[in-house]
């Protein structure tokens, strides 16, 4: 196993005392053959990574330096797993589940699960079945190594499947990550429809004689990734924001920098004003926390007219708009008390009544269906946000539902009139700022604009603007006058990312 000292025989040991010249000669002759042996496997090994380069991530194999490690990685987590299973979480999360650790004991490694019930009821709201995650990860298929233009110095294994990374972490990081895990959860719940990365495990792995690896388990931005043509890495600074691209022909999978994606938009139409104000609640989230140098990954997918189409017809509204308000239970926070939920009852009857949405007129203009929605006492602050979600999927599927019985109306709305999905859209952004979720995998981190589908996700967030940074700060804007930088304070850094959102997008 790898980290293991070799060890030598008691005979070689007793000639070598005795100076045994013939045997000392020959153990020479065989160190020198095993140097030789390991330099020929280790050029062996940085010619295959070289040649596996060109494809941007590859296969695990055995003759892979990672190929035990992550044989331990897979039967750690479907061992760590199956204990969720077997014990699932059940209702509000308390203060112990985000600070427990699970020891389990394996032939030669130890693995640690931390906040294990936290990240499983987690999972639970994203609507993941935890066989299907074990499945991913301890599948016998072999990892995929992912290798990129990043200069990051972690390790980054995606599962076969390439639904999920598992990347390595500073002992820092990991904490940082759990001390703030309750904060995190609550975001996501007040918000479901974030772009912030989906964390879903906080592991390490204990062997004996080696240092401790943490690592984190977590959705892929990218994901499916076959058709994916572009793919950006987003600081909104200058400094180092350039990436040559590649050889014509080649398949080296490039991830772009800011400069490169000059003279390109992320065209969205309605659903504009959605992703601008989900980057600046997500960025404001991560700058209560002093979190900078994170990123906003984007990646261009040509939408076939088929699928545009699809995304106009009306039973697929329909269908999105239901997927879009799946009522989920509270992760961290608790419902309402009865005084609001009989509150929220009326509410409910006087806002979802079928005469109101049978009285309100056909064809009439967005705004005016949100004006009938709102003097309907639409008055959320008594409600649980599960309770929201059920509010508005009545008030909403309800006059879908009617408007679909009108003879007149089109199976496929025309670009120019596309009213229905405004509606749908708009009335989705009261609750939560959620949006009409396309009908694909991965459906948090993928936007459908008119003629792309759009792949976009914030990710590492383990940066905190500490004194040292501070430093690196003031080194830089004496280094790099009149050029911008990451490293700067959390309020500039959020403020210019969504400076860059909003230029960048139409």
């Amino acid at each position: 196993m790898p980290g293991f000292p070799a060890r030598s025989s008691p005979g070689a040991l007793r000639l070598h005392e005795e100076g045994a010249a013939p045997y000392s000669a020959e153990l020479s002759h065989r160190r020198r053959r095993g140097t030789w042996t390991r330099s020929r496997k280790l050029r062996s090994l940085w010619r295959i990574r070289e040649e596996w380069k060109l494809l941007g991530f590859f296969e695990i194999n055995r003759a892979h330096e990672f190929y035990e490690f992550t044989c331990m990685l897979k039967e750690g987590l479907k061992a760590a797993i199956q204990e969720v299973i077997d014990n699932p979480p059940m209702g509000i999360l308390q203060e112990s589940d985000f600070t427990a650790v699970l020891k389990q004991a394996h032939e030669g490694f130890e693995m640690r699960t931390y906040a294990g019930l936290a990240f499983a009821r987690f999972r639970q709201f994203l609507g993941m079945a935890d066989r299907d995650y074990q499945q991913s990860l301890s599948c016998e298929n072999a990892y995929l190594q992912f290798i990129s233009n990043s200069k990051s110095t972690a390790d980054f294994f995606l599962t076969n499947d390439k639904r999920f990374f598992l990347k390595t972490q500073s002992k820092r990081e990991i904490h940082f990550l759990l001390s703030n895990l309750s904060k995190y959860l609550e975001h996501l719940e007040r918000y479901p429809h974030s772009l912030l990365v989906k964390f879903l495990g906080v592991h390490s792995i204990i062997v004996p004689q080696e240092k401790k690896k943490y690592f984190i388990t977590m959705q892929s931005v990218f994901c499916p990734h076959e058709r994916i043509v572009e793919r950006y890495d987003i600081k909104g600074c200058q400094l180092d924001r350039w990436v040559e691209a590649a050889p014509e022909g080649s398949q080296i999978i490039m991830v772009f920098k800011d400069f490169n994606f000059e003279g390109k938009t992320i065209c969205l139409d309605e659903q504009r004003a959605w992703f601008m104000h989900q980057v600046e609640l997500d960025t404001q989230f991560l700058r209560e926390l002093a979190v900078m140098d994170y990123s906003l990954l984007v990646a261009f997918q040509p939408l076939h007219e088929d699928e545009q189409t699809i995304n106009r017809t009306l039973a697929n509204i329909i269908a999105r708009t239901k997927r879009s308000l799946v009522p989920c239970s509270s992760l961290v926070h608790r419902g309402a008390e009865s005084s609001e939920l009989t509150c929220l009852s009326s509410v409910m009857r006087n806002a979802s009544s079928l005469d109101q949405i049978n009285n309100f007129p056909r064809g009439s203009s967005l705004h005016e269906f949100i004006y009938m929605l709102q003097k309907s006492s639409f008055d959320l602050r008594g409600a649980s946000l599960a309770d929201q979600s059920d509010l508005f999927q009545e008030a909403l599927i309800t006059y879908l539902t009617q408007a679909s019985s009108c003879d007149q109306l089109p199976l496929a709305i025309p670009e120019a009139d596309s009213n229905l999905s405004n509606i749908a859209d708009s009335c989705l952004r009261l609750a939560q700022n959620r949006r009409l979720l396309p009908n694909s995998r991965n459906p948090l981190h993928i936007i459908d604009g008119p003629k792309f589908r759009y792949f976009v996700g914030i990710i590492d967030l383990f940066t905190v603007y500490s004194f040292r940074k501070k430093l690196e700060h003031c080194w830089k804007s004496i280094r790099y006058r009149g050029q911008s930088f990451s490293t700067v304070n959390p309020s500039h850094y959020a403020r210019r990312l969504c400076q860059w959102v909003e230029e960048h997008t139409t």
